[in-house]
């Protein structure tokens, strides 16, 4: 029997990377969905639906026609600016289109993977469990934290994915992250200001993928942290790419976050522990270092 799985968000990096490979699952049943045209560069393997997650009734159209018996949630507002600023666009699209998924899972019984975020820690004590005291300070992580409430609140089966800093490439190359912009800003001979004051577990979105499909194929319920194992400044993130390259590090000029004019506020120290998804999933992310490289012969590839 194959599971019939839905992704929302598929045009997204992470919806990407789960067609990728969920598509190729002899047992799955995949259907992808997100708003508009589908922008995937792939067609065979899966069926694509235009969904709006914020309207309720395209929701219920779109699970009484495919009837999932799972689901990845993966589609958010995830520029934490914009967040700040356009604070009903954010709760609309965080929090109230997940309330209707999860109206619709409980109508066909179906199980929900929620992506979520280490924004909803105020970074004083990272890296965190999936213990940690949620504290956001911005209001993309009160958004995200409101919407794993409503996951506690609810009668379905549910898991959290928690993720930090996803980074990855799309075949179109629409999407930038801190590796490419090093590598072109050194390319390009420019100086730039790099932070040192703030801490992550960087995520490449392939183990972000594997890690939402590991807690999906066996419906496992909970909180899981999903991200990479290694604890970076943005700064050394830079230099391992640097160094991967061959390119001048002495452009890297070394800056704390109050030099840079940013709406919402980070946390100075997110970054996870891995023990429980390690443990109970059999989850191993790459190492930053092994990012770069994968990411490095994909660009290759493409050309």
């Amino acid at each position: 029997m194959k599971k019939r799985i839905l992704i929302t968000g598929s045009n997204g990096l992470l919806g990407q990377k789960l067609v990728e490979l969920l598509r190729t699952q002899a047992n799955v049943d995949l259907i992808a969905t997100a708003r508009g045209a589908n922008r995937l560069p792939v067609s065979e393997g899966y069926t694509y639906a235009s969904l709006d997650i914020t309207n309720q009734d395209e929701v219920n159209e779109v699970f009484d026609q495919f009837k999932p018996e799972v689901v990845i949630h993966t589609a958010a507002m995830t520029n934490v600016d914009t967040c700040e600023t356009d604070q009903e666009g954010c709760d609309l699209l965080n929090v109230d289109a997940v309330a209707f998924l999860i109206k619709a899972c409980e109508k066909h019984n179906s199980y929900l993977c929620h992506l979520s975020t280490d924004f909803i820690f105020d970074g004083a004590s990272g890296p965190y469990t999936e213990e940690g005291i949620a504290n956001p300070i911005s209001y993309y992580g009160e958004s995200k934290l409101k919407a794993e409430q409503l996951l506690f609140d609810s009668t379905i089966r549910w898991s959290i994915a928690r993720t930090v800093l996803v980074y990855g490439i799309v075949p179109d190359m629409s999407r930038s992250n801190i590796v490419l912009w090093v590598k072109k800003s050194l390319e390009d001979g420019k100086k730039i200001q790099v932070v040192t004051d703030q801490f992550r577990t960087p995520t490449l979105a392939e183990d972000l993928a594997m890690g939402c499909w590991l807690l999906s194929k066996d419906e496992v319920e909970g909180i899981f942290n999903i991200s990479g194992s290694d604890f970076l400044t943005p700064y050394e993130m830079a230099v391992m790419t640097a160094d991967y390259y061959g390119l001048d590090k002495s452009l890297l000029q070394k800056a704390d976050s109050s030099t840079f004019q940013q709406t919402a506020k980070r946390p100075a120290r997110t970054g996870f522990v891995l023990d429980k998804a390690k443990k109970v999933l059999g989850y191993a992310p790459r190492t930053f270092q092994e990012g770069i490289a994968l990411m490095a012969q994909q660009v290759a590839d493409l050309v």
